[in-house]
């Protein structure tokens, strides 16, 4: 028995949040806890209501108090709505700690949702520049105040962001009322916490994460992670990846380049020496560069309009987009004749390098790239279109030559645009995590787990791999089928729509409570919800728009309409705001229904993903990692919606018969059992015999 199972074993967990450990919370500790012990990983499918957030904490800060050096955690979220969780889970924890041993924690958000200045709610790209532009000028008082003392309040107790933001506009150094930046207070105190809580982007995105580390004075080496919902990174890994450029981007970017290098010119007139004169060389041979390619990206986006498509999309070879780059560096450079596509370029006497190494140059000079907003622009849109192309530029180099980067133009916006697809997320997400010091990835629907080892490129070795039972007995929660209904393209119809519209109704009318109803898409929810009509409840559907304030008053509508015996038929999407990441409790739902199969639709990426997936997990995997089980594990998460303790019980209504069919049943956890319904009459008969059978307990959540 290793050291962490007995542990575990003998009961000596000091830092779980609870004072008796729920079921299976006890396995899930000691499995977490022996991986971090030989800074390994392990991947948790864990249920609602085993208590992961508490498991993996409790796995963490053991491993972290007891490792031979230095240990940070950094608990990771997809949204912004989990963060409380964690704060609350280490608040109790302390709550059972002498107050010499408690755990320090640092929340932080995105700078904007964070800052106190008035421009903290302009668009994003706005935002930033106005942002970058005041600390580089040193004219954001906020930022420039040093609040020590707001520091050690951060250190002193566990705060929500939101406190920590409230804190910072009443603050006081020495009975000074003094207004200090609360991104930057938290960002200085987390390499002097236990438990670091943002977001994804923190660690997986590469910019993000070295400047971040660097201002931390954080080292990966010495950080355990635990990634929360985390059947959602490779998908985040995959969006942050994608690069949009047009014609108008390559222009935008020629202009602030110009910009830029006229600065440059400027300071090395004004500075002098062999430096500053070399600085602004480059700058203009990058800004003749971007000037040619200006002129050929044109012609490029126009001669691809002329070619075939399939799926209304084109695929664009790497090697010709590397090709445009490289002969508008040819152009700049003042080369003589026309060279074919297919040719490396030859060297000159005005090339600062030659080859790809040119566009690791350009790629360097448009990162440097920053231009002054004027004060009267206030347009919301504004955007470093130099940084876009250097990230493109940054994506060919790193990964153009691999079948991992697929590129596609489609006719969207006047010009079309090309956007780049990063097909393989383990490429971020695998040296991150094999150069820290362990991880815990986490989800009630991250299943299977080798599945998401393999995306994530974490690799056999030192890895562990775990589906936890549910606690909740699954007579509380069953499972029907509509095997009469199908959301199947050919075999959609006027009849099949109104037999789903049917179904729905019968789950309403025999449901006492709310209804919650899940699509895979917004078009297909105003097509079979919001066309329909539907007695007894009042609608409320999701829109795209919806913010984290929207959700949080809509939880209490549904708190308040059931206290006043008032019934609401909610729907929203697979993947959507409703459908993740937050937690009806107190049994507010009663029942879910999820309309058809959220498979991703045909395109040129979904198709090269396939192809990619094939070609590394086998040709077995490429359906199941790419569409089938992707698909499924967003029912799951939408049907775990109204079970979040052991005192609720709910009803699961499936309106597709594919959830049955061989490819798709494969995809659910072995002990789903399911319960066929061929009519409406069907349904509304099993739910009024299940609620009046089986009634929510009254001993709370737990």
């Amino acid at each position: 028995m290793s050291e962490a199972e007995n542990t575990v074993q003998g009961g000596g967990i000091p830092y779980l949040a609870h004072e008796k450990a729920r079921p299976g919370q006890l396995e899930m500790i000691g499995d977490c806890l022996s991986a971090l012990k030989r800074r390994g990983h392990h991947l948790a499918a864990a249920p609602t209501g085993i208590g992961k957030t508490a498991a993996a904490l409790a796995a963490a800060i053991e491993a972290a108090r007891t490792s031979d050096g230095p240990r940070t955690i950094f608990f990771l979220t997809s949204r912004q709505s989990q963060h409380k969780i964690v704060v609350d889970t280490v608040r109790r924890i302390n709550a059972r700690r002498p107050r010499e041993d408690k755990v320090r924690l640092v929340d932080m958000v995105g700078q904007s949702s964070m800052c106190v200045q008035p421009f903290a709610n302009e668009g994003h790209a706005l935002f930033s520049l106005l942002c970058s532009q005041a600390r580089s000028e040193r004219s954001c008082k906020p930022f420039t105040t040093p609040a020590p003392g707001l520091r050690h309040r951060i250190l002193s107790d566990p705060l929500h962001v939101e406190e920590l933001v409230q804190m910072a506009k009443t603050h006081t150094e020495h009975g000074v009322p003094t207004l200090t930046c609360p991104w930057k207070a938290a960002r200085e105190a987390v390499s002097s916490t236990d438990v670091f809580v943002g977001d994804y982007n923190h660690l997986f995105v590469d910019a993000v994460r070295e400047a971040s580390l660097k201002a931390m004075e954080l080292d990966l080496s010495n950080i355990i992670v635990i990634v929360d919902e985390a059947h959602n990174l490779p998908d985040r890994i995959r969006m942050g990846m994608q690069r949009r450029f047009t014609p108008t981007v390559v222009r935008n970017a020629t202009f602030e380049l110009e910009e830029y290098a006229g600065t440059v010119a400027e300071n090395s007139a004004r500075m002098g020496g062999d430096v500053a004169e070399l600085n602004a060389q480059m700058a203009s041979w990058a800004l003749e560069v971007m000037k040619k390619l200006r002129s050929r990206m044109g012609d490029f986006f126009r001669d691809i309009l002329s070619e075939p498509a399939e799926f209304e999309e084109r695929k664009v070879e790497f090697e010709r987009l590397q090709r445009i780059f490289l002969m508008a560096c040819d152009e700049a450079e003042g080369k003589v004749g026309q060279q074919q596509l297919g040719q490396e370029p030859v060297e000159s006497i005005d090339a600062p390098s030659k080859g790809t190494d040119r566009l690791k140059m350009l790629r360097d000079i448009l990162f440097d790239v920053q231009i002054k907003l004027e004060t009267e622009d206030e347009n919301p849109n504004v955007e470093i279109d130099a940084h876009r192309i250097a990230n493109l530029l940054d994506d060919l180099l790193r990964f153009g030559k691999t079948t991992a980067l697929v590129f596609v133009h489609d006719t969207k916006g006047r010009e079309g645009r090309i956007t780049s697809h990063l097909l393989d997320p383990g490429l971020v997400s695998g040296p991150v995590l094999k150069n820290c010091a362990g991880s815990i990835l986490m989800s009630g629907t991250l299943y299977p787990p080798k599945m998401y080892a393999d995306l994530l490129g974490i690799g056999k070795e030192k890895t562990t791999k775990q589906a936890y039972e549910s606690p909740f007995a699954k007579e509380r929660r069953p499972i029907m089928v509509a095997n009469d209904v199908t959301t199947r393209y050919k075999d959609r119809s006027y009849d099949n729509t109104e037999r789903i519209r049917h179904h729905l109704q019968a789950l309403c009318d025999g449901t006492p409570g709310h209804v919650a109803v899940f699509v895979p898409s917004y078009s297909m929810l105003k097509e079979y919800v919001g066309e329909g009509i539907f007695r007894g409840v009042t609608l409320r559907m999701e829109d795209r728009t919806w913010s984290k304030q929207d959700v949080d008053q809509l939880l209490g509508v549904l708190e308040n309409a059931k206290a006043s015996g008032k019934r609401i038929l909610l729907a929203g999407v697979f993947g959507g705001r409703l459908a993740e990441g937050i937690d009806y409790q107190n049994g507010v739902l009663d029942a879910v229904a999820c309309i058809g199969i959220p498979n991703p639709p045909p395109s040129i990426h979904q198709k090269a993903l396939r192809s990619y997936v094939e070609e590394r997990f086998g040709r077995g995997n490429a359906w199941r990692y790419t569409s089938t089980q992707p698909a499924i594990n967003s029912i799951m998460q939408a049907m775990g919606r109204p079970i979040r303790s052991i005192a609720d019980r709910a009803l699961i209504l499936l309106l597709d018969k594919r959830n049955t069919d061989r490819m798709y049943i494969e995809c659910y956890p072995a002990d789903v059992r399911m319960n066929a319904t061929n009519e409406p009459e069907t349904t509304k008969s099993f739910a009024r015999r299940f609620f009046s059978r089986v009634q929510r307990l009254h001993e709370g959540s737990s």
